[in-house]
């Protein structure tokens, strides 16, 4: 085995780890808190619990279909990526022949260049399938949603939030597992250019997906967001407090 073919054998060892690893290590990174998506976990749980002492849940469900609309349109934009990839993976002779004299692409053999391809194809079928399960669990909350007993005691409404936080936290972080392919596929495509690019790639991804979940302005907001929530407990309205005879001062 040549030293460049085992180059790419090492960049392959290193995207398969970055990217199949980033997510339980970004959840044990998340255990000391910091970590955007670990925050925002709790930032949704609370937005169930407000949901289930509201007097009308028609903003929550108006919020959540609009989740549903962008998980719709980047797997509509992930299918036509997979199309496009999968017609010069499978395009035979003419899809090699035109670009295998391109000068910013790697020296390589036709078989190379397929598997470098198929690398890319199940990067964007790997998040096609994460949107296709989020648009799904959203369907399910959704339904929780308008399904919410609207004049139960505080216990009840405490309970169904948090069942309702464990349809919604799973969604929207396939969601997230969607969009987080998208890096991955691009750092997939920058092989066709040679292993060490694709290695720079694979880790400069790696590196914004980090930076961004605990060093990023947004994931600071977040993160007093959750900080804030934490010290203001949920409040019962006063369409319940009337109708359970209970105090204001009730709260879940």
């Amino acid at each position: 085995m040549s030293p460049s073919q085992l180059f790419d054998l090492f960049s392959v060892a290193v995207f398969a780890f970055c990217w199949l690893l980033y997510e339980p290590m970004l959840k044990r990174l998340g255990e000391g808190g910091g970590v955007l998506n670990t925050d925002m976990t709790v930032i949704r749980r609370r937005w169930m619990q407000e949901m289930a002492v509201r007097e009308i849940a028609l903003l929550d469900g108006q919020l959540l279909g609009h989740a549903i609309n962008s998980a719709s349109f980047f797997a509509s934009s992930n299918l036509i990526l997979i199309a496009a990839a999968a017609g010069v993976l499978f395009g035979g002779d003419n899809a090699w022949k035109s670009v295998e004299g391109l000068a910013v692409l790697a020296k390589t053999t036709p078989v190379m260049f397929q598997i470098k391809l198929g690398l890319v194809l199940v990067a964007l079928a790997r998040g096609l399938l994460d949107f296709i399960w989020a648009i799904r669990q959203m369907n399910y909350c959704l339904a929780a949603i308008g399904a919410a007993p609207m004049w139960a005691p505080a216990a009840v409404l405490a309970e169904y939030a948090e069942a309702a936080g464990g349809i919604l936290n799973p969604a929207l972080s396939a969601f997230n597992a969607g969009v987080r392919a998208y890096y991955f596929a691009l750092a997939a495509a920058v092989w066709l250019l040679g292993p060490l690019p694709f290695l720079v790639a694979t880790l400069g991804a790696m590196m914004l997906l980090l930076w961004r979940q605990r060093r990023s302005r947004a994931s600071m907001a977040v993160r007093k967001v959750r900080q804030i929530l934490e010290r203001q407990p949920v409040v019962h309205g006063p369409h319940l407090v009337r109708q359970n005879g209970a105090p204001p001062e009730d709260r879940i």
